[in-house]
């Protein structure tokens, strides 16, 4: 099976994420990536359209679940996004979302925080014969 990726680079939002008061009520920016494993072919890509990702598309799914709620943990946050791009794209196998809180408040200085989440496409179960 040939496969393409597609990635979405350091995406950035302001949102009010975060386990402390203070995060959630004043807010701050938060980083994200997204790259999506599709299964696609040269032939289908440029055959049909619907068989391709609209990236732009998932851009605005990342951006509605970044804005859409607060949550305590940016752990949530990437499992929630990876789960809104593989249950709305069918051409999408496998998608690894990261999610940086850059500057965190962890009482010394470092750039950012970082996770990461993968979810898979799983095949359905087949009935037996």
């Amino acid at each position: 099976m040939n496969y393409t990726i597609i990635r979405i680079k350091n995406a950035r939002f302001y949102a009010h994420h975060g386990v402390l008061d203070s995060e959630r009520m004043s807010g701050g920016l938060f980083e994200i990536d997204a790259e999506m494993t599709c299964d696609v072919t040269e032939a289908e890509a440029e055959d049909n359209l619907k068989k391709t990702l609209d990236y732009e598309k998932a851009y605005n799914f990342i951006r509605e679940v970044v804005s859409s709620e607060k949550f305590f943990l940016i752990e949530a946050l990437a499992y929630r996004i990876a789960l809104k791009i593989i249950g709305n794209f069918d051409v999408v196998q496998k998608v690894v979302i990261k999610v940086r809180k850059p500057s965190p408040p962890l009482g010394g200085l470092t750039d950012y925080v970082e996770v990461e989440h993968s979810e898979y496409r799983h095949a359905e179960k087949q009935e037996p014969s």
